[in-house]
């Protein structure tokens, strides 16, 4: 039985985590640094605990002084969340030598799937495609002579790398050479391991992943698939479900395959499986993200399916209450990633103190959030501020429904991606999903830096905006309702 359980991270998935808890009626427990004693998370828990200053190393990768507070609080178990600790083989064994339950996978499944060369190995084993690439970690003589016979353009990725950390791609043997030192070095500082190696780069990929839940009794099934194409330096930021770039046919052999693999593994948990997609349909298995995934919200919109309940319910060693039969998508979903970053200033993170926040809703919007009003965000940690999600019983509703919150979401005090994605749901390759992981650099949607008389401009207009609306004035209208319907009509 779990009756108390500890969250070990911060921000929106801390929060996510501690609501579906307290659904389950089990006592919380939160962690913060110095930096979150007023966060979010630290309001919502039952108990808070202090676990160092500000620098992750120092506080929410401190193996130690988790199970301490986890020991001195009474939890049964600790859920890792996303990032920090989540993929960590130490601290999954710790919990299991502390005699806590971790939310995750086994240590062992976490070594094998943490080496991204050895799962190419295994899924390759498995008669699972895989990109033309190397079998091992490579030295930097080895790789430019690897990447000469692979041929150019190509992608140079972390080993023990995940979440778009630690890769750099090169269309030159040049470029390549000017890429691996900055590798290595973003590899180490990630993940303590500099062991780089190539795959061939495919354009106008499409980046599709498959969620899996697997219990300890051998049941395994899928949630089916998500698309995550648009990105940013290999980071998501639009993520939507299911993807209008599989048939049927496609999408049973891509879930099968996802299947296959965490089968081979004897994999326990909530995973997900990720693939690259050519434009002649041909998928390619690229990594296992052993642990919870930032976008798992939209399966969780198609499905119907609480994956956090999913993995507690595991966690404590009883079985899937799911059968594969059961479980199909309704409708369709979209999440964008709210990000305190700058754009215009080529992605710089923002910091400052929140002073007025207004968050969308209405039917089909969900807002997965770790701030509130007053609240500082510090340079210390991920940008990611909240989620937004939009469900549609179509695509073309979920979009209409997601442009609409986006309009009414409000973030002042630090710069947003607001903007940003505004223009993404108003692209018309976006509406038409023509998308792929290079859609960004090709539609040019980020805007310039704003001139100074640009923002006084543009403050000036959010004033007298405001203080229309606050006065009663009606905008005049200058679309016809007709043609609105006819749009709406369209997209049913």
């Amino acid at each position: 039985m779990i009756r108390k359980l500890l969250v070990a991270n911060r921000g929106e998935i801390a929060v996510r985590v501690l609501r579906t808890c307290r659904e389950l009626g089990l006592e919380t427990v939160a962690v913060y640094s110095e930096a979150d004693r007023d966060a979010l998370h630290v309001r919502y828990a039952d108990e808070a605990y202090p676990i160092g200053p500000p620098p992750a190393r120092e506080s929410y990768l401190r193996i130690d002084r988790i199970i301490e507070v986890a020991r001195e609080s009474g939890a049964q178990a600790i859920h890792p969340g996303y990032g920090f600790l989540a993929e960590s083989p130490s601290f999954a064994r710790a919990c299991a030598e502390a005699g806590l339950i971790f939310v995750g996978p086994r240590p062992e499944t976490l070594e094998l799937l943490g080496d991204k060369v050895a799962a190419r190995r295994l899924a390759r084993r498995l008669g699972i495609p895989v990109l033309p690439g190397t079998e091992r970690a490579l030295d930097d003589r080895e790789l430019l002579t690897a990447a000469d016979r692979i041929g150019y353009p190509v992608v140079l990725k972390a080993a023990a790398g995940g979440g778009g950390i630690g890769i750099r791609t090169a269309r030159s043997r040049e470029e390549l050479e000017a890429a691996i030192p900055l590798a290595r070095r973003e590899a180490k500082a990630a993940f303590g391991d500099d062991s780089l190696y190539l795959e061939r780069q495919i354009e106008q990929a499409r980046h599709i992943e498959v969620q899996i839940l697997a219990d300890s009794r051998g049941h395994i099934l899928h949630l089916g698939e998500r698309e995550c194409s648009i990105q940013r330096r290999h980071q998501k930021l639009v993520e939507e479900a299911p993807s209008r770039a599989l048939t049927p046919a496609l999408r049973k052999r891509l879930c099968r395959a996802a299947v296959i693999l965490m089968r081979a593994v004897r994999y326990v948990g909530a995973g997900t499986v990720e693939f690259l997609l050519d434009p002649e349909g041909r998928f390619y298995f690229i990594e296992v993200n052993p642990r919870l995934q930032v976008e798992h919200t939209v399966t969780e919109a198609v499905t119907g399916v609480d994956i956090v309940k999913a993995q507690l319910r595991i966690a404590a060693g009883r079985e899937l209450p799911y059968r594969q039969w059961e479980i199909g998508p309704r409708g369709w979903a979209l999440e964008c990633r709210i990000l305190a970053e700058d754009p215009a200033r080529d992605f710089a993170p923002s910091v400052g103190r929140i002073v007025r926040l207004r968050e969308p809703g209405g039917p089909g919007i969900r807002v997965d959030s770790g701030i509130c009003e007053g609240m500082t965000v510090t340079p210390y940690y991920d940008s990611l501020l909240a989620k937004l999600i939009a469900w549609g019983e179509t695509r073309g509703v979920a979009i209409v429904r997601m442009r609409r919150a986006l309009d009414e979401y409000q973030i002042l005090g630090v710069t947003t991606n607001l903007d940003l994605h505004r223009a993404i749901l108003n692209s018309p390759r976006f509406f038409g999903g023509q998308v792929h992981t290079r859609f960004l650099e090709e539609e040019k949607l980020v805007p310039p830096p704003p001139e100074d008389e640009e923002v006084l401009a543009a403050a000036l207009t959010a004033v007298l905006a405001d203080w229309r609306r606050r006065a009663g004035s009606r905008r005049e209208e200058t679309v016809s309702r007709w043609r609105l319907l006819g749009r709406w009509e369209q997209m049913l």
